[in-house]
């Protein structure tokens, strides 16, 4: 049951993607371009999703177990580093120069688009040279 409702998640999270437009990095880019062109569209889609959130954690937080079994994770350690600011300046650069993240890229793969393959196995370089330089 498990895997089915996370294919269900996964398939409606795509479909959000793709209906949102985030997986066209023009868009994305609009979006970020303060200066110039600004669309405001994807703040639309931003504000929807804080919005779900905060419902989604608010029904968690009256629940004491989740409804398909299973335990609530634990919560994240709060612990601002390096590693964590480091990362989130290269994320933002990343993002705003090529107009992709992680779930829009591989929801984008379907598409065929050259640069977004380039995009998900550069992605997929990088986080194996993170994973090598971080097991010495």
């Amino acid at each position: 049951m498990r895997l089915v409702i996370s294919l269900f998640t996964g398939l409606v999270f795509g479909f959000g993607l793709i209906l949102s437009h985030m997986v066209n990095p023009a868009v994305v880019r609009g979006f970020l371009d303060f200066a110039g062109q600004w669309n405001p569209s994807l703040g639309f889609v931003l504000g929807g999703a804080v919005l779900m959130s905060i419902i989604a954690w608010r029904v968690r937080d009256r629940r004491f177990e989740p409804v398909f079994g299973g335990d609530f994770p634990a919560p994240a350690p709060q612990i601002i580093d390096k590693k964590l600011i480091s990362g989130s300046i290269m994320f933002g650069i990343g993002w705003g120069l090529v107009g992709l993240c992680p779930g829009p890229a591989i929801v984008g793969l379907g598409f065929g688009f050259t640069n977004i393959w380039i995009f998900v196995a550069a992605m997929f370089i990088g986080m194996g040279a993170f994973q090598f330089y971080n097991r010495s």
